[in-house]
């Protein structure tokens, strides 16, 4: 392909997209996902009987993800009034960081962040089988926590269990449904908020099929039942059934606790699907990151291979070709997330929260990936993007 001119195409861009500001995709850019209360019904920050409520914190281990939404639901409980308002230092990147600082540097009249409440076995399978009945032992007897708040799909599987009755709100699980934390009638445990969108990756691959048209797709995964969870690979085998192209499966290290191993894991998948495949649905994973994803991207663009996020926007402005995620982000998650804890602190059951609502998605693309890999960019791909990218940036 010609090399662009970049003020020509964005007057072609600008031209298409206005003389389809209609197309029916748009349609597609809103759904349905789970939402605890309404804007406007938070309720004002009480007391425990007197006491402050006590907060606890439990983990897989450290992922970009992680911080972001406990960031978040922090900043949010400071808009409700539960915490002063604050700055949370911006070089923190880990959760445990921003736990250290929530229990010495974080004023609240109502909630206490409980010092030895950080749990965390760090991506290692057997100290996750030790530590998660210690923890459990804690909640069930010593009456010492009054809220858990469980990151991600390692935590939510451990406290999924009637062993203890500690309000538990469960955050960034990629399949609550895929791993039984949730039926179609709800959460199977009254103590368990548990946050989902059921069909926000069926809608990624579908539109990532819809505009690229592939024939064979290739999805690099931790072959465990985290792995699969994480991936939705269940949803992307029965798409290629209904939609008749063909998954090519490449066997990842993920939920490690080496780094270097989940690294080269995923940076060797993506060399193998490059000789095999013509699409790349990206999933998120502990090998997926910062240090991976600009070799993932050369592999890619080498081979002229279009590659979808999983993940979102972020990784797009990295490199991927395009993704489709939530244009509101963390921010709003916070807030629904400490609006969720509020009415827990209020009396509500957690698995009684869930209401559904309507948000926008927005889908992004990476024009100087576009350019690499040769894509040609008609009219309707043009006209459903809401956000370019006009260069790869590196992290």
């Amino acid at each position: 392909m010609a090399a662009w001119n970049e003020i020509g195409l964005k007057l072609q861009i600008l031209r298409i997209t206005q003389a389809l500001a209609g197309w029916c995709l748009s349609a597609m850019l809103l759904f349905v996902i789970s939402m605890p209360l309404q804007a406007g019904n938070e309720q004002s920050p009480v007391l425990n009987q007197g006491e402050k409520w006590r907060v606890a914190y439990y983990q897989g281990g450290e992922y970009y993800d992680y911080y972001q939404y406990l960031k978040a639901t922090t900043e949010g409980l400071m808009a409700q009034g539960w915490i002063s308002p604050a700055t949370i230092p911006s070089e923190y990147s880990t959760t445990a960081q921003l736990w250290r600082w929530l229990v010495d540097h974080a004023q609240s009249d109502y909630l206490a962040f409980l010092a030895d409440g950080f749990y965390s076995p760090e991506w290692d399978r057997h100290d996750r089988e030790l530590l998660r009945p210690k923890v459990l032992e804690r909640l069930r007897h010593n009456h010492e926590v009054d809220l858990l708040l469980a990151m991600g799909t390692w935590a939510g599987m451990d406290m999924a269990t009637d062993d203890h009755r500690v309000p538990t709100i469960v955050m960034s699980v990629s399949d609550p449904r895929g791993i039984g934390l949730l039926t179609e009638q709800g959460s199977l445990y009254s103590h368990l908020y548990v946050s989902e969108d059921p069909q926000h990756y069926e809608r990624q691959v579908a539109l990532f099929h819809d505009l690229i048209g592939f024939k064979t797709l290739g999805v690099a995964y931790e072959n465990t039942l985290e792995g699969r969870s994480y991936a939705s690979i269940e949803l992307i085998h029965r798409l290629a059934q209904e939609r008749d192209f063909k998954v090519v499966s490449c066997f990842t290290q993920s939920d490690v606790n080496d780094q270097l191993a989940a690294n080269t894991s995923v940076i060797d998948c993506f060399q193998v699907l490059a000789g095999q495949v013509d699409a790349i649905y990206v999933t998120a994973q502990g090998g997926v990151n910062n240090d991976t994803i600009p070799q993932l991207v050369h592999i890619a663009n080498q081979n002229s291979i279009p590659t979808f996020s999983q993940y979102g926007q972020r990784e797009v402005k990295m490199g991927y070709l395009m993704s489709l995620s939530q244009i509101e982000g963390y921010q709003r998650e916070g807030k629904i997330l400490s609006g969720v804890a509020s009415h827990i602190l209020h009396g509500s059951s957690p698995a009684s929260l869930v209401k559904n609502r309507e948000t926008i998605n927005g889908i992004s693309l990476n024009l100087k990936t576009a350019e690499q890999i040769g894509l040609y960019l008609n009219a309707d791909l043009l006209a459903a993007v809401d956000h370019f990218f006009w260069q790869i940036e590196q992290p």
